[in-house]
């Protein structure tokens, strides 16, 4: 079963298991969405009527379409503008059209989050512990040695180079 839908002042023919990139549309990727505006509906060579229709869909990813480059010249008065743009599209999967229903795949973001949320105090503690030993093992004296030598006190600085005295003129 196909259908034809209207989003974004466009109009695409879809059928279970399409891909379509659209204007952008509000979601996340892994929601499911459905497309209100159905024009058209048909099985093979019959047409159904469009009213009963439901055309379901699950957002894949929200993206940018390719550059389209804008050049504004006018001849002979050293006017040139060079712009780009990228329109934001989403990407969706349609899981059925009518009837057809087809379940969403699982989200398998939600997994890994919480086994991150539970490894971390452990990652924390473990890093935090190495850290403490090595102050702890480091002696009083390595640390003063350490540190950054202090600048030379100004006596021990070379004095500046005396002036030669001027040469005399010689009368002629």
């Amino acid at each position: 079963m196909f259908a034809i839908v209207r989003t974004g002042g466009k109009q695409y023919r879809v059928a279970a298991g399409d891909k379509i990139a659209v204007e952008k549309i509000p979601g996340e990727a892994g929601d499911s969405i459905s497309l209100g505006e159905v024009l058209l509906a048909g099985d093979g060579g019959e047409i159904k009527a469009a009213k009963d229709v439901i055309v379901s869909a699950e957002i894949i990813a929200q993206a940018k379409s390719e550059k389209v480059v804008v050049f504004k010249k006018r001849r002979r008065h050293n006017y040139r503008r060079k712009n780009g743009h990228r329109q934001q599209m989403t990407i969706l999967r349609i899981l059925g059209v009518g009837s057809e229903q087809v379940k969403a795949a699982p989200k398998k973001a939600a997994k890994p989050e919480a086994k991150a949320e539970a490894e971390a105090p452990k990652a924390e503690a473990k890093a935090a512990a190495p850290k403490a030993e090595k102050a702890e093992a480091k002696p009083a004296a390595e640390k003063k040695a350490a540190a950054p030598k202090a600048a030379k006190p100004a006596a021990e600085k070379k004095p500046a180079a005396a002036k030669k005295p001027a040469a005399k003129k010689k009368d002629a």
